[in-house]
């Protein structure tokens, strides 16, 4: 049974070694995301997102299997595209820090925390979901645009992991 929820101010630990393990995972992987460990994410950010009720995990029988960060930041960048739908900062909610743990991949948990996401945002009125994933991880970018996310367009973003990397941009209108 697998639950998706908010994180407990109580589960920093387990979350940080979740997304260190998942990180260390990702060096051997076909498809890098491009995370380092320290970088990105880093424990400031996830003991942040878990104080502003921002980070949500999957868990199953196995523990922690997924987690993700859902709030309005984004990239410098962002404000200059040409979106699909017109909305303020506050009206999009955006995924960040997606990750599922190696052994529980292809068994739709992404797919569950992206419809959550989903929901949880039209729940509070938002008018769009956004996300940006590395222009070379192709399981991410399959994932999105069969959620029904649209393709909006590659840009050169700037994350301290990556450095100035191309990213293609995504959007769901709610």
């Amino acid at each position: 049974m697998l639950t998706i929820r908010m994180a407990e101010q109580d589960e920093f630990r387990r979350i940080t070694d979740f997304y260190h393990h998942l990180t260390d995972g990702m060096r051997s992987a076909e498809y890098d995301a491009g995370w380092i460990k320290g970088v990105y994410p880093t424990e400031k950010l996830i003991r942040d997102s878990i104080s502003e009720n921002e980070l949500f995990i999957a868990v199953s029988d196995d523990g922690v299997v997924g987690a993700m960060i859902l709030n309005h930041d984004h990239a410098d960048g962002y404000e200059d595209t040409r979106w699909k739908t017109d909305a303020k900062r506050n009206e999009v909610m955006v995924i960040h820090a997606l990750g599922i743990s190696q052994a529980c991949q292809r068994r739709g948990i992404a797919k569950q925390m992206v419809a959550y996401a989903i929901d949880l945002s039209r729940r509070e009125g938002m008018k769009a979901v956004r996300l940006d994933v590395l222009g070379m991880n192709l399981p991410a970018q399959r994932l999105y645009s069969a959620l029904g996310f649209s393709y909006i367009g590659t840009m050169k973003l700037f994350y301290e992991n990556t450095g100035s990397t191309d990213f293609m941009l995504y959007e769901i209108v709610l």
